[in-house]
């Protein structure tokens, strides 16, 4: 069988062969993301589809023709059709747990950067100067902070977790979760509404779907607290990336810190790249060794199940493999 690889970051697939590769299954991949219709011959005759980034959407999933899963190298599942995938019965699977940590980590570090000024101060050394980089007021305490984040999920709730020592007031906005479920971490469940007119900070932890995507736009950046600061490493399609740049040049918004953008990578002539109150990095807040072996180790165990017809885990689009017991 074929295990077809659409696009990947890492240096290699040795991970991926070590785990798959024999005299019945052979690996075929393309390390640069495709277009949809050079895609379709990759996959037409694979028995399992790993993907990173590229746009696995209705025409290469048209194509698969015998496709027993598709495998999604992350948590997020946005660059894949999944209704699709459902009519043509192709389970989609994700690794929904492989970087909380990592994730969590870098969003506490990206709002300490932003409220403790760290970046704008250690460029000032950097130049030869010293004293303050920013006016006074731009150095926040953080148990003087209240804090929105969007999503309850695995991450959210560990970056609330991580916060809690710092003791600042935590609301949060997930719809899809109990109100005493977020009362118990000790957070206060909110409205997206009161979330933004509250919150010092606003963090966002929730997927990219139709109901989120430009959930901060010009209109609720501008119900937000003047001066707030916005944290994104879940989808650079949550926000509005012009309205983003304009509230941070008009001071409505103080800072912003991202890992991820929309579109990716930022534009070379974006605001996003200079402006001095924006901490920007590459997508790679799931980052550290540990987090992408058991990224690559999981997707390609994925894979080699449905080969062999077990029954799958992490399946986001309702499909049972024909094979599954």
């Amino acid at each position: 069988m074929k295990v077809a690889v659409t696009d990947y970051s890492f240096p290699d697939l040795s991970i991926e062969e070590g785990l798959l590769r024999g005299p019945d299954c052979d690996i075929v991949a393309w390390k640069e993301r495709r277009t949809p219709r050079e895609l379709t011959e990759l996959v037409a005759d694979a028995g399992a589809v790993l993907t990173q980034f590229a746009p696995v959407n209705a025409e290469v999933i048209a194509a698969m023709g015998r496709a027993r899963v598709i495998v999604r190298y992350g948590i997020g599942v946005d660059n894949v059709d999944l209704a699709a995938a459902r009519a043509r019965g192709i389970p989609v699977c994700n690794i929904p747990d492989y970087c909380i940590d990592e994730v969590a980590d870098h969003t506490l570090a990206f709002i300490l950067g932003c409220t403790r000024q760290v970046l704008p101060n250690a460029l000032l050394v950097r130049e030869g100067q010293w004293g303050l980089a920013t006016p006074l007021e731009g150095l926040r305490t953080l148990r003087d902070q209240v804090v929105g984040c969007v999503g309850f999920g695995r991450i959210g709730r560990e970056v609330l977790s991580r916060l809690a020592p710092f003791k600042c007031r935590r609301l949060v906005f997930d719809p899809m979760v109990p109100p005493e479920a977020i009362r118990a971490a000790g957070c206060e469940p909110s409205t997206l509404d009161a979330l933004l007119a509250e919150s010092d900070i606003v963090t966002l932890h929730c997927p990219s779907t139709p109901e989120t995507r430009k959930l901060l736009n010009a209109s609720s950046i501008a119900r937000m607290r003047p001066g707030g600061i916005v944290v994104n490493l879940a989808r650079g399609d949550l926000v509005d990336t012009a309205a983003l740049a304009a509230a941070l040049e008009s001071g409505q918004l103080s800072a912003a810190a991202i890992d991820v953008c929309d579109p990716e990578p930022i534009p070379e002539d974006s605001p996003l790249r200079t402006l001095p109150n924006v901490i920007a990095a590459s997508h790679i807040a799931s980052a550290s060794p540990k987090a992408v072996r058991t990224l690559r180790e999981t997707a390609a165990r994925i894979a080699g199940m449905a080969l062999r017809g077990e029954r799958l885990p992490n399946i986001v689009n309702g499909v049972e493999p024909a094979g599954a017991p």
